[in-house]
């Protein structure tokens, strides 16, 4: 009897080890699918490897969630592709250091797709003082040709989560050669949205745009942009920003471009902590005719409070650190203390600060000050690395 029950244990735990040997043998396949459409009601994409399939707009009052790890991949067969998210939607997407969302396309050629869009109601300054306008983008919020409305009263506007996530080979042009997408625009986004661990990769247009609004970003990584690589207009006041870091690679054009549609507004945003670096070779968007080539540009009564700016690699002939291009910037925004750089230091003997042509530019000695900068303080992980490239180094 007691033969009989041992014989009885040894083939339950054979049959076990088969059973566990089978399971591992058998993973649980990644999910895949399309991403596609208007989205009317909540939707969550679990981990996964998902095709994006046009225009993809998450409508006022819904939620999409796409889970870390996730890889989106847009395919220019099938049109503009980009993922919006209209004023009252809001897109989350909570990618991890080790396990980011990365959003890219299929060609891996920069301007192939629009990026990731967010529209808000937080408020703008337009030109001419409006507190709404129309996207540049291109996009239509429906069928019709009329463009996206942003901006409004709506300071806390809250367009979702952005954690550790990565867009590629985005800033599209479309139709007109003229309407451009960016890796990342944000129109009258509010400051109830977050921006955190972002990567714009070669695209063919801004790494990153504001259009008025209150957002704020932290660890934004803007890698190998064609065109700039922080832009804002429209009367963009984020308070609360903090480690940027340019890295201008072949073709590129300023590391920070800064106007306001020639308002002078009596406010401006703040960011701590700034690498702008461009490598050797790098040539303008526009060819050698276009002096789009310097560290920072002021333009249209852009202004801000900057501190902590490590500035090396614009070593171009006629290039500097700061360029005001205009007089009525270096009037209403330098001569008023509303351009403020502190802690700046320069690696390479590039000038400080210069004017356009015609233009004497004097700052007051406490809103420029040069110091022993260190830039943006960000912690690499897979979310910075693209083919085995730590985009940091």
């Amino acid at each position: 009897m007691k033969k009989l029950l041992l014989s009885f244990a040894t083939i339950a735990t054979l049959l076990t080890a088969c059973s566990s040997d089978d399971e591992s043998s058998n993973p649980t396949p990644t999910p895949t699918g399309e991403i596609s459409g208007d989205f009317s009601a909540n939707r969550t994409y679990v981990k996964g490897n998902y095709t994006l399939n046009g225009t993809v707009r998450v409508k006022a009052g819904v939620i999409l969630t796409i889970e870390a790890g996730s890889i989106i991949t847009a395919d220019v067969s099938n049109g503009v592709d980009a993922l919006v998210v209209e004023n009252g939607g809001k897109l989350i997407m909570n990618g991890t250091a080790a396990e980011p969302i990365v959003c890219t396309h299929l060609t891996k050629v920069p301007g192939s797709w629009g990026g990731i869009i967010i529209y808000g109601d937080a408020p703008i300054v337009g030109a001419s003082s409006v507190a709404t306008a129309n996207s540049e983008d291109g996009l239509t919020s429906s069928v019709t040709s009329t463009a996206y409305t942003y901006g409004g009263s709506n300071a806390t506007h809250n367009g979702g989560t952005l954690r550790y996530v990565r867009v590629e080979y985005a800033g599209k042009k479309i139709t007109d050669g003229t309407s451009e997408m960016n890796g990342f625009s944000f129109y009258a986004v509010g400051s109830g949205t977050i921006l955190e661990n972002l990567v714009s990769y070669k695209g063919a247009d801004d790494g990153y745009e504001f259009y008025g609004g209150t957002v704020s970003g932290t660890n934004l990584i803007s890698y190998g942009n064609s065109d700039d690589s922080f832009d804002w207009q429209d009367g963009w006041r984020g308070q609360l920003n903090s480690n940027w870091y340019a890295s201008q690679v072949g073709t590129g054009n300023f590391g920070m471009e800064v106007e306001a549609k020639s308002v002078n507004n009596d406010f401006w945003p703040k960011i701590t902590n700034i690498t702008l670096k461009r490598a050797a070779g790098t040539v303008t968007e526009g060819g050698t005719s276009a002096a789009e080539y310097d560290a920072i540009q002021f333009k249209k009564q852009g202004n801000g409070d900057f501190s902590n700016i490590l500035i090396s690699g614009y070593t171009t002939s006629g290039a500097t650190a700061v360029r005001i291009q205009d007089a009525a910037t270096n009037t209403g925004q330098v001569d008023s203390g509303k351009i403020k750089l502190t802690n700046v230091k320069i690696n390479d003997g590039t000038s400080q600060f210069a004017g356009a042509s015609g233009i004497t530019v004097i700052f007051d000695p406490a809103n420029y000050t040069l110091g022993e900068a260190t830039g943006a303080s960000i912690t690499p992980g897979a979310w910075t690395v693209v083919e085995g490239i730590n985009l940091l180094n």
